[in-house]
């Protein structure tokens, strides 16, 4: 097998049938997500470890290789023949090699093209604050934080600083004069390139990731100093989010972080992608504003009632989960069971609906 040649067929496949992901593994054929159903290539011979490894070596340079055999994974992003990007992920399961790629979309889509509720836009218009976009893993939020960030590029003059790992969507500069750095190859970590920001003279700074105290501590402080910062968070509803970021923290400094999101949080966007009966999938959001009341909930560390606020405060522009679920199941674009699956509380959905 010529590694590279097969490397290219999956590839084009995975381009063709506008899949999410590629997997390859030892032992199976390759596999594809598509639709978030996982696809295995039945047509294609099962892959030997030989092969999986040849097939991931195949994605690396001699320098990545290295990197990858002394740290056992590696995350990186592959340009395919200038069609395509993917963001990838090798690493050793039972002893061989294994590849997971995702597929970034060629172009930003805007707001409204990813079919995302319009309130996001207000995000956008802020000149500072801290803004999370959170839900669970492989559910669109580096897709939705592009779009948040392409918005401001088309309509503000504004100096972006991404931090990224790896970097995704490549932005074109518009209006807004764009800086993307990937860790590793521009930074050697979040914090550091984070804490480098306030010599550089940003108005909005992306962070990927955050992944330990020090980068959510200086994202909270750029917040507080003047700068518009958005990030993402693996967690599953804005409440959880708070205590995550809180819960990061020992308990002497608890009080701390807390008065300091109280003060700097713009809002909290929790989402998830829900297979829809077009057979595709549609975004379903949690949207928090910081208002004064959710200020003082997270002051005062009442965290649980914050949940009941976004249900009674659409007025102000949120909307909670099991609302937003309820509207797609009366619009008919997902269905009821489909809804109770992705509901963080299914009792009170049914009642909604």
């Amino acid at each position: 097998m010529v590694y590279e040649n097969y490397l290219s067929q999956l590839l084009e496949a995975t381009i063709k049938n506008n899949a999410s992901d590629l997997h390859i593994a030892e032992g199976h054929p390759p596999v594809m997500r598509i639709n978030r159903e996982l696809i295995f290539l039945t047509k294609e011979k099962s892959l030997n470890a030989e092969e999986a490894e040849g097939i991931s070596f195949a994605l690396m340079t001699p320098e990545q290789i290295e990197t990858f055999k002394r740290n056992k994974e590696i995350d990186f992003s592959y340009d395919f023949q200038r069609r395509a990007r993917f963001r990838v992920n090798i690493f050793y399961q039972l002893g061989t090699v294994s590849a997971a790629l995702r597929l970034v979309p060629d172009r930003i889509r805007s707001i409204e093209e990813l079919k995302l509720p319009t309130r996001l836009y207000q995000f956008c218009e802020y000149n500072q604050g801290f803004v999370l976009i959170v839900g669970p893993s492989s559910h669109g939020k580096s897709t939705t934080l592009a779009a948040v960030i392409d918005e401001i590029n088309h309509t503000k003059a504004c100096h972006i600083i991404t931090i990224e790992d790896p970097i995704e969507y490549i932005f074109k500069d518009d209006k807004s004069m764009i800086n993307q750095r990937e860790l590793h190859l521009d930074t050697l970590s979040f914090a550091q390139a984070l804490k480098s920001t306030f010599r550089e003279d940003p108005d909005v700074i992306m962070v990927g990731e955050m992944r330990d105290p020090e980068t959510i501590s200086t994202a909270i402080t750029a917040a507080e100093t003047g700068h518009l910062v958005f990030a993402t968070l693996h967690t599953n509803s804005a409440a959880q989010t708070i205590n995550r970021i809180v819960d990061n923290f020992h308990g002497d400094q608890q009080p701390q972080i807390r008065a300091q999101l109280a003060s700097s949080l713009a809002g909290i966007v929790s989402q998830r992608l829900v297979p829809s009966t077009d057979g595709g999938v549609v975004p379903v959001c949690e949207i928090m504003f910081n208002t004064p009341a959710i200020s003082n909930l997270i002051r005062d560390n009442k965290i649980y009632e914050i949940p009941l606020v976004i249900e009674t405060s659409s007025e102000a522009g949120m909307i909670s989960l099991n609302r937003s679920l309820s509207d797609f199941v009366r619009k008919g674009t997902i269905t009821l069971e489909n809804a109770l699956k992705f509901s963080t509380n299914p009792r009170e959905l049914k009642k909604l609906i």
